[in-house]
């Protein structure tokens, strides 16, 4: 692959938290924001506001709760991490339209825009089923 056909594959398969926003804030109807982060609590006690959680070790199970009709946007920890791409590659084998948010919770928290605080009864992982985030 060529330099060109890489960026232009990067901005299929990317989008911004701005671009997020902004197609969000266009067509609410066609977007779902998802957080399939890992990782110890002190680190994940929050989320990018409106995301639902399912952590890529339940996405397997847990896809039929995602609508084949809508964008899926997954986001991890940051640009080094890996289970966004992982999360999008498993929804793309399975029918689904998926990106990766561009620089996840990090890039989200840096431009200010509004977090939750990640609910008692909502599913997290600790990644002690197994899942290796190599992040």
């Amino acid at each position: 692959m060529n330099r060109l056909d890489y960026f232009k594959a990067r901005l299929e398969a990317n989008m911004s938290p701005m671009e997020y926003r902004t197609a969000k804030n266009e067509n609410p109807e066609n977007y779902v924001l998802v957080d399939v982060r890992v990782g110890p609590a002190p680190v994940r006690n929050e989320i990018a506001e409106g995301a639902l959680v399912i952590p890529l070790d339940e996405l397997q199970d847990r896809m039929p709760e995602l609508p084949k009709e809508k964008t899926i946007v997954v986001y991890c920890w940051d640009t080094w991490c890996t289970l966004a791409s992982k999360a999008a590659v498993l929804l793309l084998e399975n029918g689904y339209d998926a990106k990766e948010l561009y620089g996840g919770m990090a890039a989200w928290k840096t431009l200010d825009f509004p977090t939750s605080a990640l609910s008692e009864t909502a599913s997290f992982s600790d990644g002690s089923s197994g899942v290796d985030c190599e992040c």
